[in-house]
C-alpha cells in the first residue's frame, strides 16, 4: 500500500463521524450510503458493486494496516478500480463497525437497489419477494439463497426490513452486489405487476392448500415464478395470501413443526430453478 494513503486516527474526522451515523436507517436513507463490513463483502463490493446506471458504487475503503496486509488482493483490487482506499486505526474501524470484533476491513458504498420497474424490463423468471419480513438476519440470507439458486431479483415490499442494515448486509455475505433487487414496493403492486409481466405468483405458507411436490410433480412450476415470503413469526396475512395465484405449503414429512423463513425461501427457490432448467422449463434448452 502506499504510504501517501490518508491515515484515520481520529473518532471525531468527518469521514468517521459520517461513517457511523450510518448505522441509523434515517441517515442511510438521507445519505444514500451504507456500510459493507468484513473482507467478503468488501471483496465483492469491489469486484461486483455497481449502480443501475453503470457507476461503482464504492466510495472508498477503509483498513487497518494488518488487515491491508492480509487482505492485500481486495486492496489491489480496489486501486485496480481506482478506488480511495484510505489506512486506519483499529479504534476509528471499530468506531464505524456494526460487528463487537471488527475485521479491519470496511467499505463505504452507495445504494444500489433497482428501480421495480427495471427489474420488470429485464424479463425475470424466477423472482423472491420478501413481503413484512422483520428481521435483518433472516432479509439477508434470503439474499443470498436467491442468488445462490440463480434467481433474477429480489423485491423487499415497503413492510419489510432495509436491506441496508448492517445485518442484513453481512447475512448476505455479498449477495447484496451480486442481483438486482427493488426496495418500497407495496405488495399489492409488486404482485399486481408481476403478474402482468407473466409471471406466476406462488405464496409460500403453510396454510396452502396445495403443497410443494404436487407443484413439482404436475410441472406447474417450469414457467416464470414469483415466491412471496411472509414475516418470520407470523407468516403470510389473509389479505397477502389472497393476492397470489397460489398458495404453497412445503410439505413436512417428519415431524418438524415448521420450517423458518430462510430454510422454505431455499427449498422453494431451489424448486423453482430445478424445474425452470428441466427440458420443458423456461430456462431449459431442449
Amino acid at each position: 500500500m502506499s504510504t501517501e494513503t490518508p491515515l484515520l486516527t481520529s473518532l471525531r474526522s468527518p469521514r468517521v463521524v459520517a461513517a457511523r451515523r450510518l448505522a441509523k436507517r434515517n441517515q442511510r436513507s438521507k445519505d444514500r450510503r451504507f456500510l459493507a463490513e468484513g473482507p467478503q463483502a468488501v471483496r465483492e463490493a469491489v469486484a461486483f458493486g455497481r449502480l443501475p446506471g453503470g457507476e461503482h458504487a464504492v466510495v472508498e475503503v477503509y483498513v487497518t494496516r494488518e488487515a491491508a496486509e492480509r487482505h492485500a488482493e481486495i486492496v489491489a483490487s480496489a486501486h485496480a478500480e481506482g478506488l480511495p482506499v484510505l489506512t486506519a486505526t483499529e479504534e476509528v474501524i471499530a468506531e464505524i463497525c456494526d460487528t463487537v470484533t471488527p475485521q479491519g476491513i470496511v467499505a463505504l458504498c452507495r445504494f444500489i437497489d433497482t428501480p421495480f420497474d427495471q427489474v420488470l424490463a429485464s424479463r425475470p423468471k424466477l423472482v423472491a419477494v420478501l413481503a413484512h419480513v422483520r428481521d435483518p438476519g433472516n432479509a439477508g440470507t434470503v439474499l443470498r439463497t436467491a442468488d445462490a439458486a440463480g434467481a433474477d431479483a429480489v423485491v423487499l415490499t415497503d413492510a419489510s426490513v432495509d436491506p441496508y442494515n448492517p445485518k442484513a448486509v453481512r447475512a448476505s455475505v455479498g449477495s447484496l452486489f451480486h442481483l438486482p433487487f427493488a426496495t418500497g414496493v407495496p405488495v399489492e403492486e409488486a404482485v399486481a405487476r408481476l403478474r402482468e409481466a407473466g409471471v406466476r405468483v406462488l405464496a409460500a405458507d403453510g396454510a396452502g392448500q396445495r403443497d410443494l411436490d404436487q407443484e413439482l410433480d404436475e410441472g406447474t412450476l417450469e414457467g416464470p415464478c414469483a415466491w412471496v415470503f411472509g414475516n418470520e413469526a407470523w407468516g403470510l396475512p389473509e389479505e397477502t395470501r389472497a393476492l397470489a395465484d397460489e398458495v404453497v405449503r412445503v410439505p413436512i414429512h417428519g415431524h418438524a413443526e415448521s420450517l423458518n423463513l430462510a430454510t422454505a425461501a431455499a427449498v422453494c427457490l431451489y424448486a423453482s430453478a430445478r424445474a425452470q432448467r428441466s427440458p420443458g422449463g423456461c430456462r431449459g434448452t431442449a
